[in-house]
C-alpha cells in the first residue's frame, strides 16, 4: 500500500545492548519531530504503555511478514517465467520481465530493512522497560529501609533513572510510530434495514487521536446512499483507537444515533479489512467501512 512504499530512515542509530544507564536520546539523531505523532506539541505524555506497544509490534511484524511472503512468492513466479521467456519469447518482453523482477527484489529489500528497524526499536524499548522496572523495584526497596544519607542519595539516583527510562521509552514509541504506515479508510455506507428511509440524512464523524474525518450522507429514493466523501487516510497511532460517532440530521436539529470505538490492531494486514460496527446498542443501525493498510 502507499503507506508502506516509503521507509523513513529510523532516527534510532545502532542502539547498544549494554545495560549501562545512558540516555537513549543521546544516541538518537532526532530531527524536528513533525513526523512523530506522540512527540508533537501538546501530545507528549510521559506514560509509556508496554502492553499496548507489544500488541502493536506483534501485529505490525505479522503484517510486514505477510507482505514479504507475498512479494517473495511473486518473485519466485516471475523468476520461473523469466527462465522460460529467455528461451522462447521476444527479447523486448524478456527485458520487461527482467525490470519487474528487479523492482520486486528492491521492494523485498525495503521490507526486510523495515522489519529489521521495527525489531531494533522494539528490542531497545524492551531493554528500557526492564531497566525502568528494575529501578522502580529498587526504589521501593530503598524507601522501606531505614533513612540514611546513603539511602536518600540512592533514592534520588533511582528516581532519576526511572524518569530517564520513562522518557526514553516515550521517544522510542514516537520513533516506532513512523514505521506504522497508513490506513486508507473507505466509507461503505450505513446498514439499517427499516431504520433507514429515503430522505434521511446522516453525519459520520471518525476520529483517531487528533486526526478527524467528518462526512455527510443521504438515503436516496432507491435506497442507495450518497456521501460527500468516500475515502480518508489516517496515520496509525500506538495508543489511540478509532472513535466513530453517527448523528441524524433533521433540519436544524441533530439526533445522536450512537458512539463506538474500534481498535486498529487487526488492520495491519495485506488484505482490505471489512468492518461492520453496531452504532446503536441493539445493532439496528450499523456502519460499514473498509480499511486498507
Amino acid at each position: 500500500t502507499s503507506g508502506l512504499c516509503t521507509f523513513p530512515e529510523s532516527p534510532f542509530s545502532s542502539y547498544s545492548k549494554s545495560l549501562s544507564r545512558s540516555s537513549v536520546r543521546s544516541r538518537m539523531s532526532l530531527k524536528p519531530p513533525k513526523a512523530y505523532n506522540s512527540l508533537q506539541k501538546g501530545a507528549l505524555i510521559w506514560d509509556p504503555k508496554p502492553l499496548q506497544v507489544k500488541k502493536i509490534f506483534e501485529a505490525l511484524k505479522k503484517g510486514l511478514n505477510e507482505y514479504l511472503e507475498a512479494h517473495q512468492a511473486e518473485l519466485d513466479y516471475l523468476s520461473g517465467r523469466h527462465k522460460d521467456t529467455k528461451r522462447n519469447s521476444r527479447l523486448a518482453f524478456y527485458y520487461d520481465l527482467d525490470k519487474q523482477i528487479r523492482s520486486v527484489e528492491r521492494y523485498i529489500r525495503k521490507l526486510e530493512f523495515h522489519i529489521s528497524k521495527v525489531e531494533e526499536l522494539y528490542e531497545a524499548y524492551c531493554i528500557q522497560c526492564r531497566l525502568r522496572d528494575g529501578a522502580t523495584n529498587m526504589k521501593q526497596a530503598f524507601s522501606l529501609s531505614p533513612a540514611t544519607k546513603a539511602s536518600r542519595e540512592s533514592l534520588v539516583e533511582l528516581y532519576k533513572n526511572v524518569q530517564e527510562c520513562t522518557e526514553d521509552m516515550c521517544f522510542i514509541e514516537g520513533a516506532l510510530e513512523v514505521h506504522l504506515g497508513e490506513f486508507h479508510v473507505k466509507m461503505k455506507g450505513l446498514v439499517g434495514f427499516a431504520r433507514l428511509c429515503p430522505g434521511d440524512q446522516y453525519e459520520v464523524f471518525v476520529r483517531l487521536g487528533r486526526q478527524k474525518w467528518r462526512l455527510k450522507g443521504k438515503i436516496e429514493t432507491d435506497d442507495s446512499q450518497t456521501w460527500d466523501e468516500e475515502e480518508k487516510i489516517f496515520i496509525p497511532n500506538l495508543h489511540e483507537k478509532f472513535e466513530i460517532k453517527v448523528t441524524e440530521l433533521r433540519g436544524l436539529a441533530t439526533i445522536l444515533v450512537g458512539v463506538v470505538t474500534c481498535d486498529s490492531i487487526n488492520f495491519f494486514s495485506t488484505k482490505p479489512q471489512a468492518i461492520v460496527v453496531d452504532i446503536t446498542e441493539l445493532g439496528t443501525i450499523k456502519l460499514r467501512l473498509e480499511v486498507l493498510w
